[in-house]
C-alpha cells in the first residue's frame, strides 16, 4: 500500500496549496492556517509544501499577493465599464467593486490589510499591492489635469476616498447595509467626498 503521506507528486502543488489554503481561510481564519495540514488534506509529504512555501507566512504572503491580483482585476473591469461616464460614476463602480469582493471574501480581505502592513514586503506582493490600489488615484488625476479636482499628491487624496470606502466595507461585512441598499448608499457617499475634492470650477 503507498503511504498518506506519500513523495512530492502533485501536477501543480504550488496551486492546490493556494487554493485549499484559501478555502481553509475562509472555514476556519488565519490562526488555524497550517502547512501540514494542508498537506495531508492534498495526501503530500508534510515537506512537499516547502518547495514553495518555507514558512506559513510564505504561505499567507502569497494569498495576499494573489487577492490583490484578483481585486486589481476586478476594479480595472469596473473601471472599464464605466469608461466615458464621469467621475462620480466611475469612482463608484470601483467602490462597489471593492465592497463586492469584500462581501464575497472577507476573511481573504483581512488577510490582505494585515499581509500588508509588514515592515518589509515581498516585491511580488508589492507590485500586486499597488497595483490594485492605483484605479483611483488614476481617476482622482485626470480630475485634476481637466482642473475639476484639487490639486495635490492624487495618492494622498485617494486615501480619503479609501478610507471611506473601508468603513463602509466593515459596515457591510457586519450585515448593517446589504443588498440594493449598497447601490444607493454607495453613490451619494462618493458624491459627498468628490464635493469636498471639487475645486467648484465644474461639477465632477
Amino acid at each position: 500500500m503507498k503511504p498518506a503521506n506519500h513523495p512530492y507528486h502533485h501536477g501543480n502543488l504550488r496551486q492546490e496549496l493556494l487554493r485549499a489554503a484559501e478555502a481553509a481561510l475562509e472555514a476556519r481564519g488565519v490562526q488555524q492556517l497550517s502547512l501540514r495540514e494542508l498537506s495531508r488534506e492534498l495526501g503530500v509529504s508534510h515537506a512537499s509544501p516547502q518547495r514553495h512555501f518555507a514558512t506559513k507566512q510564505d504561505l499567507i504572503n502569497a494569498l495576499a499577493t494573489v487577492g490583490f491580483q484578483r481585486f486589481d482585476a476586478i476594479a480595472a473591469k469596473a473601471t472599464a465599464a464605466a469608461r466615458g461616464q464621469d467621475f462620480k460614476a466611475r469612482l463608484t463602480k470601483v467602490a462597489l467593486a471593492h465592497l463586492g469582493f469584500a462581501l464575497k471574501h472577507p476573511a481573504l480581505l483581512a488577510l490582505m490589510f494585515e499581509a500588508k502592513r509588514q515592515p518589509a514586503l515581498p516585491p511580488e506582493l508589492l507590485t500586486a499591492l499597488q497595483s490594485a490600489f492605483s484605479h483611483i488615484p488614476r481617476i482622482l488625476k485626470e480630475g485634476q489635469e481637466a482642473g475639476k479636482i484639487v490639486p495635490g499628491d492624487p495618492h494622498r487624496l485617494a486615501l480619503t476616498i479609501g478610507a471611506v470606502v473601508q468603513g463602509l466595507v466593515a459596515i457591510a461585512v457586519d450585515g448593517k447595509i446589504k443588498g440594493d441598499s449598497l447601490k444607493v448608499i454607495v453613490p451619494e457617499v462618493i458624491g459627498q467626498v468628490l464635493n469636498g475634492l471639487s475645486t467648484g470650477k465644474a461639477k465632477a
